[in-house]
């Protein structure tokens, strides 16, 4: 995992500052004991701004929301890195939740979530693998069309 913030910067993408939390939660819990850390509901914020809003697809397009789930994985990386200092720690992810607003007919859940997987995938080869669900919700915080909780491994 060390070279993470290499594989980062070779696809030029840099983490944002940890988004605060907009309601009553941490962006993460370290469990010292067991190795896991949990990550809260990351929502695509970058720059201070939502990449978009709405449900998927009828506000929001499938590529657009898969982009959301990217940002949500830049997001929950620069709450880990805050929570354990320093990335090279990372050994695997280990579970996402990703939660998308879209209407009661919407089928395509697993390829909004590919967003946010095939970026884990590529930034940690196989130790990026892991359990997922991915679950339509009528609305998300902010009105953001993608929100995503994650487990990661650390040392």
């Amino acid at each position: 995992m060390s070279n993470l913030m290499a594989r980062l910067a070779d696809r030029h993408l840099t983490l944002p500052e940890p988004a605060a939390p907009v309601a009553s939660y941490v962006p993460a819990v370290s469990v010292h004991s067991g190795a896991f850390v949990f990550i809260s509901g990351q929502i695509p914020i970058k720059d201070g701004e939502l990449l978009a809003t709405g449900q998927v697809p009828t506000d929001v397009s499938v590529e657009l929301a898969q982009a959301c789930a990217r940002q949500c994985v830049l997001n929950a990386l620069a709450a880990l890195q805050q929570e354990i200092g320093d990335l090279g720690r990372l050994r695997r992810v280990v579970r996402l939740g990703c939660f998308v607003a879209a209407p009661s007919d919407f089928i395509d859940h697993p390829k909004v979530a590919n967003g946010a997987s095939d970026l884990l995938l590529d930034l940690l080869d196989d130790d990026g693998k892991h359990a997922r669900a991915a679950v339509g919700v009528p609305s998300l915080p902010l009105g953001v069309p993608v929100e995503i909780e994650f487990t990661f491994l650390v040392d």
